[in-house]
């Protein structure tokens, strides 16, 4: 009997890039795949009635589907119910292979918790997908024979699957448990009110061509003075460690939206609840001499910024432009306020001579924009940046966003980005890496997650393989992050594992028992594309937007569609242009496509935001 694998969701997931992504994996092995329209979409979303259980039931049978698979990426209780359904729909029907039914397989895709929930209720019976997978290895746990899977997708996995043998090999030395702190002090400003992150990075290439640690740091509690005392506590045993340089405070959504206001009532949700200026000053006072940093306001930004300045010294402003607004629904700013609040920031950031981060890029990645958004939206920050009087530039690149990009692809948008920024350089404006693995990147195992943050570690040493100090700065994430916060005593063995996992692959590529001579064709090659694509976009903004880099410039380019987001979810109706186009995953690369799934290239995107 021929194969057919059919995917489905609830239309309440608006998630549709990890079903794409399969899709797209499948088709490359010449697979056939049918994707649930709307109607059984819907179904699904109600499928405990008996109506909507035939409605599955027919659809299975006349597309004929020997392999089904189910994705649900939202509550864990709400997918564990809408598999049980499924199951006694298929049982019911006799559509089970196990009843001499049509169905060989059934497959199952959301959160680790959800799929904790469907292994219990179904053992064996059922294959879950955490995410974490490869392609190659997703390709066989579905079923497909090895010798279907074409060499692209084999090739944009041997980078990967290398480094995690080599990082593996590397956790299991335990080798990383013996790095010491790095040097620090040896100027006369540090620690003080007067220390600068530029004037840590310098001293600390001066002793060694490692590079600055900043770790998001951030218990919470229900009880809101126990959370800031926690933190307080947090930062003063981080600080006496002595591994981590910048302790970037995860505050909460509170401290942002409605700092120094009477918070009766409201919801704080998680984060430390920093609720005044006070509070800021003693967290300052207990976390010396390391230097800290956090998340701008979503409202009054501007003032907000003021007070991070006066209170913490901070290390560097981060904004975000078109987010942490109405659009995501993490603050009351329209669209229009939030940019105008943005830029008159940048302006008070550059008065300060503090460096400035865009916190900008992988929001469009959450929000499933291709890989040329990505990019196109880190150049578009940088030129505001410097038109604002900004003189130094932290570039975030969020790797493995989405989970499945290839490591390659990675490598390839980081150079691009940079190709595209560094010309902006001068005797004013200096660009700082700061890479970072991605926010839902690691595995819900602690052994195996530590490996993963080894192995994206040496990915980040390649990005600029010939610079000896690059990166200079690394974002580090616990490699808890899928179980649960980060502790102090996580932050600082995740630093070691950085650190470590960096030397050591260096002393490999030194020693020439490592190499990625053998990819650098396929890594230019896909960079050129990004760079040839992002410029044709640049360029399009540049001739059809008035003054692009200026609150109404950006306001525009995002409404016309210059800016896909087509996950947004908040202002949708308002910016209709920015969901016209959805995307998929093709080659380890997240592209554009349209209405008939071919995928739009960037003079296709040009012409039509021009026209909007």
């Amino acid at each position: 009997m021929k194969k057919i694998y059919g995917l489905l969701k609830p239309s309440l997931d608006i998630h549709t890039l990890g079903i794409n992504a399969i899709r797209s994996l499948l088709l490359e092995c010449k697979e056939s795949v049918v994707i649930g329209d709307e109607l059984i979409s819907e179904a699904l979303n109600h499928i405990q009635s008996l109506m909507n259980q035939k409605k599955l039931a027919d659809w299975l049978i006349v597309n004929k589907i020997s392999h089904l698979g189910i994705s649900y990426r939202l509550d864990p209780q709400d997918a564990r119910k809408i598999i049980q359904h499924v199951m006694h729909t298929l049982k019911e029907t006799k559509l089970l292979a196990i009843d001499q039914g049509p169905i060989e397989r059934v497959f199952f895709a959301g959160l680790p918790d959800s799929c904790q929930l469907v292994t219990q209720d179904y053992q064996s019976m059922i294959d879950v997908f955490g995410g974490y997978e490869s392609s190659k290895e997703t390709l066989l746990r579905l079923g497909v024979d090895e010798a279907r899977i074409p060499k692209s997708v084999m090739i944009g996995n041997v980078y990967d699957e290398h480094l995690m043998e080599i990082a593996k090999a590397y956790i299991e030395s335990e080798k990383y448990t013996s790095i010491s702190p790095p040097l620090k002090g040896s100027y006369s400003e540090f620690g003080t009110r007067n220390d600068r992150m530029v004037s840590r990075l310098k001293n600390r290439q001066s002793l060694t061509n490692l590079p600055l640690t900043r770790a998001h740091v951030g218990p919470y509690f229900a009880n809101r003075l126990e959370a800031v005392a926690k933190f307080e506590d947090w930062c003063k045993q981080l600080a006496n460690s002595g591994y981590l340089d910048i302790c970037s405070i995860g505050s909460s959504q509170l401290t942002q939206s409605h700092f120094n206001e009477d918070w009766t009532g409201l919801a704080n949700g998680g984060g430390v609840p920093i609720q005044n200026e006070a509070e800021y000053r003693r967290i300052y006072a207990s976390s010396r001499p390391m230097l800290l940093r956090t998340y701008a306001g979503s409202k009054n930004v501007d003032k907000l910024a003021v007070i991070h300045e006066e209170s913490i010294n901070i290390a560097w402003h981060a904004l975000s432009f078109w987010w942490f607004n109405q659009l995501d629904g993490r603050g009351a700013n329209d669209l229009k306020t939030n940019l105008i609040e943005h830029c008159d920031t940048l302006r008070y950031i550059a008065s300060t001579k503090k460096p400035f981060e865009p916190n900008i890029p992988h929001h469009f990645s959450f929000r499933g924009a291709d890989d040329v958004t990505y990019i196109v939206s880190a150049v578009i920050a940088a030129r505001t940046a410097k038109r604002h009087g900004i003189n130094e530039f932290v570039l975030q690149i969020m790797l493995n966003t989405p989970r499945h990009t290839w490591g390659i692809v990675d490598l390839a948008k980081a150079r691009a980005i940079l190709a595209l920024i560094k010309p902006l350089e001068d005797d004013a404006f200096t660009v700082y890496l700061q890479p970072r693995a991605g926010l839902d990147f690691f595995e819900p195992d602690e052994q195996t997650a530590k490996v993963q943050l080894a192995a994206v570690s040496m990915l980040m040493d390649d990005i600029e393989p010939d610079n000896p100090f690059s990166p200079p700065i690394v974002h580090v994430v616990g490699y808890s992050e899928a179980l649960y916060l980060a502790t102090p005593t996580v932050i600082n063995e995740s630093i070691k594992i950085t650190l470590g996992a960096i030397q050591h692959y260096r002393e490999l590529k030194k020693e020439k028992k490592v190499t990625i001579d053998h990819i650098e064709d396929d890594i230019l090659h896909i960079t050129q594309h990004f760079i040839t694509e992002a410029t044709i976009i640049l360029h399009g903004i540049e001739q059809f937007i008035d003054q692009p880099y200026t609150p109404s410039g950006l306001f525009a380019m995002f409404e016309k569609g210059f800016l896909p987001a087509p996950y947004l979810w908040g202002k949708s109706e308002e910016f209709h242009n920015a969901i016209a186009f959805k995307s998929k995953t093709d080659h380890g690369m997240t592209v554009l496509i349209d209405e008939d799934d071919k995928i739009m290239g960037a003079k296709e995107l040009v012409e039509f935001a021009s026209k909007n």
